[in-house]
C-alpha cells in the first residue's frame, strides 16, 4: 500500500476547486504548505553538507611538507571509509572534510616523532557523492557532488537538454532519514526566474522528461501550469 502526502501551495492547485487533486489517483492525499525538498541529514550521506564530505572510494592525494616520502601519496578510502599511511596506519576517515582529516593525520604524525608536520589533503577523484541524471538530456550518468550544485548545473553537467526534451516535467528523487520525496519542477520557469533553482545534493535522482515523472504527477500535469511553485510529494510505503 501506498500512501503520498502531497507538499504544496494550495495556492497552484486549480483555484476555484472544491479540492486539490489526487496525484496519480494515489489514496489518502494531503495537500499542505512547501517550498523546496527538504535537504538529506548526514546520515542520508554517510559518505552532505557543505564543504565536501569524503565517503568510500574516494582517491586522495596526501602531502607532508618537506618529507619526500609522505608526499603526494594517491590513497583510496576502503569500503569501510579507512585508509592507511605511513607511520599512521590505518586511519578512519568517511565523514570527515579533507580539512578534518588534514587534523587527524597532523595529530597521528606529531605523536610518532614528526615535528610540527604540515598535511595537506586534496581531493583527487569522488565516487561516495554523485547525482544521477537520467532521461531526456544528451549524457544521462553519474556526476560527482563538489560544492553547491543546483538543478541547472547538474543539468548542464549531462549536456543539457534537447529540443524533444519535456522541460516542465522535470524530477528530483531524494531519500531524507528513511523517507523518498520527489520533487516536479519545471525548468523553462526556473530559467525565466518564476522560482529559485533547487539545490541538488548528493544520491538524488534527477529525471528529465521521462514516464517516472508522469506516472507520479499524471494528474497534475493534466490540469496545472508549473510557473508559480514546485510540486513536492513525500513517498511513504507501507508494508514494507
Amino acid at each position: 500500500m501506498r500512501v503520498v502526502l502531497v507538499l504544496v501551495a494550495v495556492a497552484m492547485v486549480m483555484a476555484g476547486c472544491a479540492g486539490p487533486p489526487k496525484l496519480g489517483g494515489a489514496p489518502n492525499v494531503q495537500v499542505l504548505d512547501a517550498t523546496e525538498l527538504p535537504p538529506p541529514s548526514a546520515s542520508d550521506l554517510i559518505e552532505t553538507d557543505r564543504p565536501y564530505i569524503v565517503g568510500p572510494f574516494d582517491k586522495l592525494v596526501i602531502d607532508v611538507f618537506g618529507i619526500t616520502e609522505l608526499s603526494d601519496r594517491k590513497v583510496q578510502v576502503d569500503a569501510s571509509g579507512r585508509i592507511s599511511f605511513p607511520l599512521v596506519g590505518v586511519l578512519a576517515v568517511a565523514g570527515n572534510t579533507p580539512g578534518q582529516i588534514e587534523t587527524l593525520l597532523r595529530d597521528r604524525l606529531a605523536s610518532r616523532y614528526v615535528r610540527d608536520p604540515q598535511v595537506t589533503v586534496n581531493l583527487q577523484e569522488t565516487v561516495s557523492q554523485v547525482v544521477t541524471v537520467e532521461g531526456q538530456v544528451k549524457k544521462p550518468g553519474l556526476y560527482p557532488v563538489v560544492g553547491r550544485l543546483t538543478l541547472l548545473r547538474a543539468i548542464a553537467l549531462s549536456g543539457g537538454t534537447d529540443e524533444f526534451s519535456k522541460l516542465n516535467e522535470i524530477v528530483i528523487f531524494r531519500t531524507v532519514k528513511g523517507e523518498q520525496y520527489a520533487a516536479l519542477y519545471d525548468l523553462k520557469a526556473i530559467r525565466l526566474g518564476a522560482y529559485s533553482d533547487p539545490e541538488v545534493y548528493a544520491n538524488d535522482v534527477v529525471v528529465v522528461g521521462e514516464s517516472r515523472a508522469r506516472r507520479i504527477f499524471k494528474d497534475v500535469l493534466q490540469v496545472v501550469p508549473l510557473f508559480t511553485t514546485p510540486l513536492i510529494v513525500g513517498i511513504d510505503r507501507l508494508g514494507r
